[in-house]
């Protein structure tokens, strides 16, 4: 591991960190209501600095075939790239672009893990990749790019935007 991609631990009141049940002690983020309806989505840094991303499939997550929808992983998908980013992205950033490869279908009550990794991280643009996997199976295969943004006060009520 490299100072690039050696984490930093900060508290941070977006995210929430669970003390019940199967996903004691992972982390998710609070601020994206989309990915607070449709996960729970959880993430956190194992000893040696990895980022593991999961999720347990519920009945919400399945689409007409009862199987796992496809905007689903690619929710799952989107949410595992600023994860895997946390560690260099130190601040907010967008999903410029992203792409991916539907490879096998899960399955209510499966658990999806990401395996992924940072490609290279430079002044404003992160690449990464990762993929999606039911025990060894692999479902979803994804690629992604991040760009760190600075917040600036709007006009409008208070509001905050990107730039």
């Amino acid at each position: 591991m490299n100072e690039l991609t050696k984490p930093t631990v900060r508290q941070r009141p977006d995210i929430h960190v669970e003390t019940e049940g199967e996903f004691a002690g992972w982390r998710t983020w609070t601020r994206d209501s989309f990915e607070t309806h449709n996960g729970p989505f959880w993430h956190r840094v194992e000893e040696d600095g990895r980022v593991r991303s999961v999720f347990r499939v519920e009945k919400k997550h399945l689409n007409g075939m009862h199987n796992v929808h496809g905007g689903c992983f690619m929710t799952f998908a989107d949410y595992c790239l600023f994860a895997l980013a946390s560690p260099v992205l130190q601040g907010p950033g967008v999903t410029v672009a992203f792409g991916c490869e539907f490879l096998d279908a899960a399955r209510e009550g499966e658990l999806i893990e990401c395996d992924g990794e940072i490609t290279r991280a430079g002044g404003s643009l992160i690449f990464l990749r990762g993929v999606l996997k039911s025990g060894e199976r692999s479902l979803f295969t994804f690629s992604g790019t991040i760009k760190r943004v600075k917040w600036k006060p709007r006009t409008d009520a208070g509001a905050v935007a990107a730039t």
